[in-house]
């Protein structure tokens, strides 16, 4: 085991699927020769040389339209989207043709060999074109899987696990714990499964569920409703795109209440479809409506970033509010 951040964690995890793979290659603007704006892919370009960790133009359309061919003939395609909010231009290439490769050949061809990183999320005073949380768009594209992990050992092993899938795979990494999250991690390689949520804690009055950097808030404010006498049970979703109705469902069946809470704006999040999904699957034993502790629905905003953001005191508030229904 090894202390890594976030950061670290992932750039282990590109280091071995490299090294298993002579065609896995990583590509994306400004990764070669610096390793990337985070520097995520620091030292690759000097271990597995400049045909296979490289720079590209500044046109993510291209990026990831190159990934694709890339993928259709046998590569493992790792393309890095420099921030999450500059994915749309690439949206087309991804929902169209990517999540749709396999389907329209009859799987004659695919690009499953394809995943797609790409920091996101608020916390670091970047306003609004560098703090998105853009999952709920891709969430809406049969054919894709969306991955977002909360610490370093979560990331090591979910990127690993997303590029050996053999479908696409858009992989959210919480920017804002690039540096900040450190933690025990395996040196060697493993993976954790796609799709299925972790229960980070058990409880018996609450289910507190999240993704990504979120992770961090909600176990804040569990940790301060415990002080009251409420019991949580935090769950981590992970996988954004399937997600675990089962490991939801469950919890939900056991505490009679639930609250999500993500970073992106309350409207039509990801966080709605949850909603909507435990009331059909858990309608009889609900306690008190569903809770959805979100960002606004505004643009992101630079000099009121701590109002605007989901954080613990929300949730905890609205804890209280959902338990005292």
């Amino acid at each position: 085991m090894a202390q890594l951040n976030l950061l670290h964690a992932i750039n282990s995890a590109l280091d071995i699927a490299m090294a298993e793979n002579e065609r896995t290659v990583c590509f994306g603007e400004d990764v070669g020769h610096f390793g990337g704006v985070f520097r995520a892919t620091s030292g690759l370009q000097e271990k597995y040389g400049k045909a296979r960790c490289f720079n590209t133009p500044l046109v993510e359309q291209g990026i990831i339209g190159f990934a694709n061919g890339l993928a259709a003939q046998g590569s493992v395609a790792i393309a890095e989207i420099q921030f999450a909010d500059y994915i749309f231009p690439a949206f087309d290439q991804i929902v169209n043709e990517a999540a749709k490769f396999r389907y329209r050949t009859g799987n004659e061809f695919n690009v499953g060999k394809l995943t797609i990183r790409t920091p996101y999320g608020g916390g670091i005073a970047g306003g609004l074109y560098h703090s998105q949380s853009p999952e709920a768009y891709f969430a809406h594209t049969p054919g894709l899987k969306v991955v977002i992990p909360r610490n370093p050992y979560q990331a090591k092993g979910l990127l690993l696990a997303s590029i050996r899938d053999d479908n696409p795979v858009i992989f959210f990494e919480p920017k804002r714990l690039y540096r900040a999250s450190v933690g025990e991690v395996p040196e060697e390689d493993y993976q954790l499964p796609l799709g299925k949520a972790e229960v980070v804690q058990t409880g018996t009055d609450i289910t507190l569920l999240a993704w990504g950097a979120q992770m961090e808030i909600i176990e804040k404010a569990a940790q301060m409703a415990s002080n009251d006498g409420i019991s949580c049970e935090v769950i981590d979703l992970r996988t954004i795109l399937p997600w675990d109705i089962e490991t939801i469902s469950r919890s939900v069946m056991k505490t009679g209440r639930l609250l999500i809470s993500q970073e992106a704006p309350l409207t039509a999040g990801f966080a709605s479809e949850i909603a909507a999904t435990i009331q059909n699957e858990c309608f009889l034993h609900l306690e008190s409506p569903i809770a959805r502790v979100c960002g606004l629905d505004t643009p992101y905003p630079l000099a009121l970033e701590k109002e605007y953001v989901s954080d613990h005191l929300k949730v905890y508030e609205a804890i209280k509010k959902t338990v005292n229904f």
